[in-house]
């Protein structure tokens, strides 16, 4: 009889949800020195709605909350709304600013269409 203890398999690291190109890293870093109060980082989520079905939320979070996917990328802290994890896993977000409108991208494996204006899109959860 083999009296050998199997100890158990080490569990996989889970990949970070999502990453930020330096642009956003920059925006998020200058929107947390302005903002009035203080924040901790930046909360993005998903909503229902919009032509496509979908659109990104971003917006200041005051607090962790136990239930937020934390991401910490080149010194921001991102909070990811547990329930919109699946939709984003894979995402790198940038910011982009021209003449006429400043604002993130996010760049999305999980998206399979968008509407004509930009602000909607169809999502798909991953494949985990």
């Amino acid at each position: 009889m083999d009296t050998t203890v199997q100890s158990k398999p080490k569990p996989r690291p889970r990949p970070q949800v999502m990453k930020l190109t330096e642009a956003a890293a920059a925006r998020i870093t200058e929107l947390t020195k302005r903002a009035d109060s203080e924040i901790v980082g930046l909360r993005v989520g998903i909503k229902n709605g919009g032509c496509a079905g979908q659109s990104y939320t971003v917006e200041y979070a005051h607090e962790i909350r136990p239930t937020d996917e934390v991401v910490e990328d080149k010194g921001v802290k991102i909070l990811v709304d547990p329930k919109a994890v699946l939709f984003l896993l894979g995402t790198e977000m940038d910011y982009k600013a021209d003449k006429l409108q400043a604002q993130f991208i996010f760049n999305n494996p999980n998206q399979v269409s968008a509407c004509g204006c930009g602000e909607s899109v169809q999502l798909t959860p991953a494949k985990g």
